[in-house]
Protein backbone atom coordinates (compact mmCIF):
# COMPACT_ATOMS: atom_id res chain seq x y z
CA UNK A 1 0.00 0.00 0.00
CA UNK A 2 1.44 3.36 -1.05
CA UNK A 3 1.59 5.92 1.73
CA UNK A 4 0.29 9.40 0.95
CA UNK A 5 2.77 12.22 1.62
CA UNK A 6 1.08 15.38 2.90
CA UNK A 7 2.50 18.79 2.11
CA UNK A 8 1.50 21.58 4.47
CA UNK A 9 3.35 24.85 4.88
CA UNK A 10 6.98 23.79 4.26
CA UNK A 11 6.55 20.28 5.70
CA UNK A 12 6.34 16.96 3.88
CA UNK A 13 5.10 14.19 6.12
CA UNK A 14 3.05 11.01 6.35
CA UNK A 15 0.25 10.82 8.91
CA UNK A 16 -1.89 7.74 9.47
CA UNK A 17 -4.23 6.48 12.19
CA UNK A 18 -5.81 8.06 15.27
CA UNK A 19 -4.77 7.98 18.94
CA UNK A 20 -1.51 8.34 20.86
CA UNK A 21 1.03 10.09 18.61
CA UNK A 22 4.21 8.27 17.51
CA UNK A 23 6.72 10.38 15.58
CA UNK A 24 9.16 8.42 13.41
CA UNK A 25 12.54 9.92 12.51
CA UNK A 26 14.49 8.47 9.58
CA UNK A 27 18.26 8.24 9.20
CA UNK A 28 20.72 10.17 7.06
CA UNK A 29 20.51 7.78 4.11
CA UNK A 30 16.98 6.70 5.03
CA UNK A 31 13.59 7.89 3.92
CA UNK A 32 9.92 7.76 4.80
CA UNK A 33 9.49 4.32 3.22
CA UNK A 34 11.92 2.71 5.72
CA UNK A 35 9.09 2.69 8.26
CA UNK A 36 6.20 1.50 6.08
CA UNK A 37 5.62 -1.68 8.14
CA UNK A 38 5.72 0.27 11.41
CA UNK A 39 3.25 2.84 10.03
CA UNK A 40 0.83 0.22 8.69
CA UNK A 41 0.92 -1.82 11.92
CA UNK A 42 0.62 0.89 14.58
CA UNK A 43 -1.86 3.09 12.67
CA UNK A 44 -4.44 0.29 13.15
CA UNK A 45 -3.69 -0.07 16.90
CA UNK A 46 -4.98 3.27 18.27
CA UNK A 47 -1.87 5.24 17.38
CA UNK A 48 -1.49 8.25 15.13
CA UNK A 49 1.81 7.69 13.32
CA UNK A 50 3.55 10.74 11.87
CA UNK A 51 6.81 10.73 9.94
CA UNK A 52 8.20 14.10 8.86
CA UNK A 53 10.74 14.36 6.06
CA UNK A 54 13.86 15.82 7.65
CA UNK A 55 15.30 18.88 5.82
CA UNK A 56 18.61 17.14 5.10
CA UNK A 57 19.08 18.81 1.72
CA UNK A 58 17.12 22.03 2.20
CA UNK A 59 18.66 23.86 5.17
CA UNK A 60 21.54 26.30 4.51
CA UNK A 61 24.77 24.29 4.60
CA UNK A 62 26.13 25.96 7.74
CA UNK A 63 22.87 25.10 9.54
CA UNK A 64 22.91 21.46 8.42
CA UNK A 65 23.61 19.97 11.86
CA UNK A 66 22.02 17.42 14.19
CA UNK A 67 20.96 20.23 16.54
CA UNK A 68 19.24 22.09 13.68
CA UNK A 69 17.18 18.96 12.93
CA UNK A 70 16.11 18.80 16.58
CA UNK A 71 15.05 22.47 16.28
CA UNK A 72 13.13 21.58 13.10
CA UNK A 73 11.31 18.81 15.02
CA UNK A 74 10.47 21.25 17.81
CA UNK A 75 8.87 23.70 15.35
CA UNK A 76 7.04 20.86 13.56
CA UNK A 77 5.58 19.55 16.84
CA UNK A 78 4.51 23.07 17.80
CA UNK A 79 2.97 23.60 14.35
CA UNK A 80 1.00 20.33 14.67
CA UNK A 81 0.02 21.25 18.27
CA UNK A 82 1.30 17.93 19.62
CA UNK A 83 2.45 16.94 23.10
CA UNK A 84 3.15 13.77 25.09
CA UNK A 85 4.57 12.14 21.94
CA UNK A 86 6.43 8.86 21.52
CA UNK A 87 9.56 9.38 19.42
CA UNK A 88 11.06 6.49 17.45
CA UNK A 89 14.35 7.17 15.66
CA UNK A 90 16.66 5.06 13.51
CA UNK A 91 20.34 5.98 13.13
CA UNK A 92 20.57 9.80 12.79
CA UNK A 93 16.85 9.92 13.66
CA UNK A 94 17.61 8.40 17.07
CA UNK A 95 20.30 11.02 17.68
CA UNK A 96 17.82 13.79 16.85
CA UNK A 97 15.29 12.18 19.21
CA UNK A 98 17.84 12.16 22.03
CA UNK A 99 18.76 15.84 21.57
CA UNK A 100 15.07 16.77 21.39
CA UNK A 101 14.15 14.71 24.48
CA UNK A 102 17.01 16.20 26.48
CA UNK A 103 15.83 19.73 25.64
CA UNK A 104 12.05 19.08 25.80
CA UNK A 105 11.43 16.32 28.38
CA UNK A 106 7.91 17.65 29.02
CA UNK A 107 6.88 16.93 25.39
CA UNK A 108 8.12 13.33 25.19
CA UNK A 109 6.24 10.41 26.71
CA UNK A 110 8.79 7.79 25.66
CA UNK A 111 11.72 7.29 23.33
CA UNK A 112 12.58 4.34 21.07
CA UNK A 113 16.06 4.06 19.57
CA UNK A 114 17.17 1.57 16.94
CA UNK A 115 20.69 1.65 15.53
CA UNK A 116 20.97 5.17 16.93
CA UNK A 117 23.94 7.46 16.55
CA UNK A 118 24.87 9.76 19.42
CA UNK A 119 27.77 7.79 20.88
CA UNK A 120 29.68 6.13 18.06
CA UNK A 121 29.08 5.03 14.49
CA UNK A 122 30.97 3.65 11.51
CA UNK A 123 30.25 5.73 8.41
CA UNK A 124 30.62 4.46 4.86
CA UNK A 125 33.83 6.45 4.56
CA UNK A 126 34.80 10.08 4.99
CA UNK A 127 34.72 10.99 1.32
CA UNK A 128 33.07 7.96 -0.29
CA UNK A 129 36.05 6.70 -2.29
CA UNK A 130 35.03 4.88 -5.47
CA UNK A 131 31.64 6.54 -5.25
CA UNK A 132 31.27 6.35 -9.04
CA UNK A 133 31.58 2.57 -8.86
CA UNK A 134 28.01 1.21 -8.61
CA UNK A 135 29.10 -2.24 -7.38
CA UNK A 136 31.15 -0.65 -4.58
CA UNK A 137 28.17 1.45 -3.42
CA UNK A 138 25.93 -1.62 -3.69
CA UNK A 139 28.30 -3.63 -1.48
CA UNK A 140 28.58 -0.81 1.09
CA UNK A 141 24.79 -0.43 1.18
CA UNK A 142 24.30 -4.18 1.63
CA UNK A 143 26.67 -4.09 4.62
CA UNK A 144 24.11 -1.96 6.48
CA UNK A 145 21.87 -5.05 6.64
CA UNK A 146 22.55 -8.59 7.85
CA UNK A 147 20.60 -9.92 4.86
CA UNK A 148 22.03 -8.18 1.76
CA UNK A 149 18.76 -8.78 -0.14
CA UNK A 150 17.10 -6.07 1.98
CA UNK A 151 19.21 -3.58 0.01
CA UNK A 152 16.89 -3.56 -3.00
CA UNK A 153 17.92 -2.00 -6.30
CA UNK A 154 15.70 0.97 -5.42
CA UNK A 155 17.62 1.55 -2.15
CA UNK A 156 21.03 1.13 -3.80
CA UNK A 157 20.04 3.47 -6.66
CA UNK A 158 19.01 6.11 -4.12
CA UNK A 159 22.32 5.89 -2.23
CA UNK A 160 24.27 5.91 -5.52
CA UNK A 161 22.42 9.04 -6.66
CA UNK A 162 23.02 10.77 -3.32
CA UNK A 163 26.78 10.15 -3.16
CA UNK A 164 27.23 11.16 -6.80
CA UNK A 165 25.31 14.41 -6.39
CA UNK A 166 27.92 16.91 -5.19
CA UNK A 167 25.41 19.10 -3.33
CA UNK A 168 23.88 16.11 -1.50
CA UNK A 169 27.27 14.54 -0.78
CA UNK A 170 28.61 17.74 0.84
CA UNK A 171 25.54 17.88 3.10
CA UNK A 172 25.67 14.16 3.90
CA UNK A 173 29.30 14.46 5.02
CA UNK A 174 28.59 17.67 6.98
CA UNK A 175 25.77 15.95 8.89
CA UNK A 176 27.87 12.83 9.54
CA UNK A 177 30.66 15.02 10.97
CA UNK A 178 28.16 17.00 13.04
CA UNK A 179 26.77 13.74 14.49
CA UNK A 180 30.26 12.53 15.42
CA UNK A 181 31.11 15.88 17.05
CA UNK A 182 27.86 15.88 19.04
CA UNK A 183 28.71 12.94 21.28
CA UNK A 184 26.02 12.63 23.95
CA UNK A 185 27.75 10.51 26.59
CA UNK A 186 27.69 13.37 29.14
CA UNK A 187 24.05 14.28 28.41
CA UNK A 188 22.48 10.80 28.39
CA UNK A 189 22.36 10.38 32.22
CA UNK A 190 20.09 13.48 32.32
CA UNK A 191 17.49 11.91 30.01
CA UNK A 192 14.97 10.29 32.37
CA UNK A 193 12.41 9.57 29.61
CA UNK A 194 11.43 5.86 29.44
CA UNK A 195 13.55 4.53 26.57
CA UNK A 196 13.48 1.29 24.58
CA UNK A 197 16.58 0.25 22.64
CA UNK A 198 15.88 -2.25 19.82
CA UNK A 199 19.18 -3.38 18.31
CA UNK A 200 20.38 -5.77 15.65
CA UNK A 201 23.00 -8.17 17.03
CA UNK A 202 24.93 -7.82 13.77
CA UNK A 203 24.77 -4.03 13.35
CA UNK A 204 28.06 -2.92 11.76
CA UNK A 205 27.22 0.81 11.72
CA UNK A 206 26.38 1.19 15.42
CA UNK A 207 27.75 -2.11 16.79
CA UNK A 208 26.26 -3.97 19.79
CA UNK A 209 28.69 -2.33 22.24
CA UNK A 210 27.04 1.00 21.36
CA UNK A 211 23.66 -0.36 22.47
CA UNK A 212 25.20 -1.65 25.70
CA UNK A 213 26.73 1.77 26.39
CA UNK A 214 23.39 3.50 25.69
CA UNK A 215 21.75 1.10 28.14
CA UNK A 216 24.34 1.89 30.83
CA UNK A 217 24.09 5.68 30.36
CA UNK A 218 20.31 6.12 29.94
CA UNK A 219 18.88 5.71 33.46
CA UNK A 220 15.39 4.56 32.42
CA UNK A 221 16.16 2.27 29.47
CA UNK A 222 15.58 -1.31 28.36
CA UNK A 223 17.53 -3.14 25.64
CA UNK A 224 16.05 -5.77 23.31
CA UNK A 225 18.12 -7.65 20.72
CA UNK A 226 17.14 -9.02 17.32
CA UNK A 227 19.30 -11.89 16.04
CA UNK A 228 20.78 -12.00 12.52
CA UNK A 229 19.91 -8.35 12.09
CA UNK A 230 21.84 -5.25 11.02
CA UNK A 231 21.38 -1.49 11.32
CA UNK A 232 17.67 -1.17 10.44
CA UNK A 233 15.65 -3.78 12.40
CA UNK A 234 12.31 -2.23 11.37
CA UNK A 235 13.19 -3.05 7.74
CA UNK A 236 14.87 -6.45 8.22
CA UNK A 237 12.49 -7.94 10.81
CA UNK A 238 9.38 -5.72 10.80
CA UNK A 239 7.14 -8.28 12.56
CA UNK A 240 9.62 -8.91 15.37
CA UNK A 241 10.33 -5.18 15.67
CA UNK A 242 6.61 -4.32 15.88
CA UNK A 243 6.00 -7.12 18.41
CA UNK A 244 8.80 -5.91 20.72
CA UNK A 245 7.71 -2.30 20.44
CA UNK A 246 4.00 -3.05 20.88
CA UNK A 247 4.61 -5.15 24.02
CA UNK A 248 6.79 -2.42 25.55
CA UNK A 249 4.31 0.36 24.77
CA UNK A 250 1.47 -1.70 26.27
CA UNK A 251 3.49 -2.15 29.48
CA UNK A 252 4.01 1.62 29.65
CA UNK A 253 0.32 2.52 29.30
Amino acid sequence: MKLEIKNLKSYNYIEKGEGQVIILLHGLMGGLSNFKDVINFFSTKNYKVIIPELPIYSLPLKETTVTAFSDFLEVFIEYKKLNNVIILGNSLGGHIGLIFSNKNPNLVKSLVLTGSSGLYENSMGESYPKRENYDYIKRKTQEVFYNPDVATKEIVDEVFETVNNREKLVRTLAIAKSAIRHNMSKELPNIKTPTLLIWGENDLVTPPEVAIEFKSLLPNSELKWIKKCGHAPMMEYPREFNRILSNWLNQKK
